[in-house]
C-alpha cells in the first residue's frame, strides 16, 4: 500500500514571532485582488498587487539580513518555499545598484523599447520629467542612486 500523505507543515522555530505580520500581508493582498478596478488602466490594476508582494518580501529580506535578531536560515528558506517572498527578488537586492528594485520587470530588457531597461531605474537628477511611474508596478523610481 502506498503512504498516505497528510498537508501538515512543519512550522521552523521562530514562526510564531512573523506570523502575524505575514498573516497581516496575505490580508492586504486578499484587499487588494478584490479592489475595484473600473476607470483604471490595465496596468493599473495590478499595482497594488505588486506593491504588497514588494513589501513582503522586502520583510523578510530585512529580518534575514539587515536586522539585529535576525531569524535563522531555516527559518528564511522556509518562508521562500512557502511563497511568503520572491526568492530572485530578494537575491537582486544583495546586489549592489539593486538595492531598491521594485520589481523584476523592471530590470528585463524584453519588456521594454529599444532593449533598455524600465524609466524609474534612471536616477531622479538625470530625468527630464519630474514625475514618472513604472508602467509594470507603478513605482516612482528605485534607482539606488537616489
Amino acid at each position: 500500500m502506498p503512504k498516505v500523505r497528510t498537508s501538515r507543515t512543519r512550522y521552523p522555530q521562530g514562526w510564531e514571532l512573523i506570523e502575524p505580520t505575514l498573516r497581516d500581508f496575505d490580508a492586504k493582498m486578499r484587499e487588494a485582488e478584490n479592489e475595484s478596478h473600473e476607470g483604471k488602466r490595465k496596468c493599473e490594476a495590478l499595482w497594488p498587487i505588486f506593491k504588497v508582494s514588494h513589501q513582503k518580501s522586502r520583510y523578510i529580506f530585512d529580518l534575514y539580513y539587515r536586522r539585529r535578531e535576525p531569524i535563522s536560515k531555516e527559518l528564511f528558506e522556509f518562508c521562500l518555499e512557502q511563497g511568503y517572498g520572491d526568492r530572485s527578488l530578494i537575491s537582486k537586492w544583495r546586489k549592489s545598484g539593486y538595492e531598491r528594485l521594485c520589481c523584476l520587470r523592471c530590470i528585463q530588457p524584453r519588456d521594454h523599447n529599444f532593449g533598455t531597461t524600465c524609466a524609474c531605474r534612471v536616477p531622479k537628477h538625470l530625468r527630464e520629467e519630474k514625475v514618472i511611474e513604472c508602467v509594470h508596478c507603478g513605482c516612482r523610481g528605485c534607482a539606488s542612486g537616489d
